[in-house]
């Protein structure tokens, strides 16, 4: 089989290797999709936080089963898609039900290899039913469930003014769930043809230029002087995220959804005066990935609407180096082995 490994920043290299024999415990999949992330382009460039080489990346998949492996409750050739936060089970926070944030997570593709190969072993108890979704989907509903984990971290409620900031993947699904939860989402970026495209995706009434001087009084007029009552930061950049401070209402939530590397500095009198919460959000949980596959489903949310290109496998090596580039106009890139 091949495999594509990130031997160190900027450095790809295909390898051969024997098909994996199934270990106790574990699946083996035939991959199948695999969506290329914020994460992964970080991890490539060399800016991937908690990162170390060589690396294979790649953690939103969709495979089937390998036949033979008699895994209860699953069939051979059964779809399927994977929980990528391997946690161990027994530390507080998994103890508490928060296995996303596990004191020794191991990320599929960041912190442990992941999918980028023709077959891939995961733990059985990772795996999650395609219920219907055509791999497309599939491959798509972990970054979905990123933004459904913020959400629901965020504690929305219905009519609240939701501020996202970035409007790449991550973004958008935080914005597509924000409007699922009944929020009245405001969605900001750098990018004009990311806002457009955004609202041809997801129908927003609210889009704001971060580069505009009058933002604060457009936010200010919005939302009828009160400011947002949530602030969402998808964009993992830290001047981004500084910025955003001044813009949450009295009362208000800041969720950090993006990761970077550096501290944070912000106004403390201003904070503390709005009683303000600042919180982040990691990852997601499983309860997260049925919802999500619950609203695809129900067609309240449309993964392929987020996908602008399709990758085979084989031309990888090549074109990954060009996927950040602005002029490409790349919002969600898969790659596919079939």
């Amino acid at each position: 089989m091949n495999i594509l490994v990130c031997r160190s920043p900027r450095q790809f290299e295909f390898i051969s290797a024997d098909m994996p024999v199934p270990k106790r415990d574990m699946a083996l999949l035939q991959m199948s999709r695999v969506g290329i992330c914020g994460t992964d382009l970080h991890a490539f460039e060399g800016t991937q936080p908690f990162f170390e080489y060589p690396r294979i990346l790649g953690h939103e998949l969709a495979g089937v089963l390998v036949s033979n492996q008699d895994i209860p409750g699953y069939d051979d050739n059964e779809s399927v898609t994977i929980l990528p936060y391997f946690n161990c089970g027994s530390c507080l926070p998994c103890l508490s039900g928060k296995e996303n944030c596990c004191e020794k997570l191991q990320v599929c593709g960041v912190h442990v290899d992941g999918g980028m190969r023709d077959f891939f072993q995961v733990p059985i108890n990772s795996l999650i039913k395609a219920e219907g979704l055509t791999m497309d989907e599939l491959a798509l509903v972990e970054p979905l469930s990123i933004g459904a984990h913020a959400i629901r971290r965020a504690g929305i409620k219905r009519g609240e003014f939701v501020l996202i900031a970035g409007a790449g993947p991550i973004g958008m699904a935080t914005a597509a769930f924000a409007q699922i939860a009944g929020a009245q989402v405001i969605l900001m970026d750098v990018n004009a043809a990311r806002l457009r495209l955004a609202k041809s995706i997801l129908n927003l009434k609210y889009l704001l230029d971060s580069r505009s001087r009058d933002s604060f009084e457009q936010l200010r007029e919005w939302t009828g002087g009160s400011m947002p009552q949530v602030i969402m930061d998808a964009t993992g950049n830290l001047k981004a995220i500084e910025s955003l401070f001044p813009y949450i209402a009295f009362g208000g939530r800041f969720v950090l959804v993006g990761l970077q590397k550096e501290k944070i500095s912000f106004s403390h009198p201003e904070f503390h005066k709005r009683e303000a919460t600042l919180m982040s959000s990691r990852n997601a949980t499983r309860e997260d990935f049925s919802w999500v596959i619950q609203c695809i489903r129900q067609k309240l949310v449309s993964p392929n609407s987020f996908i602008t290109h399709r990758i085979p496998f084989a031309k990888l090596k090549d074109i990954f180096p060009d996927l950040n580039k602005p002029e490409l106009g790349v919002l969600k890139a898969v790659v596919e082995f079939d």
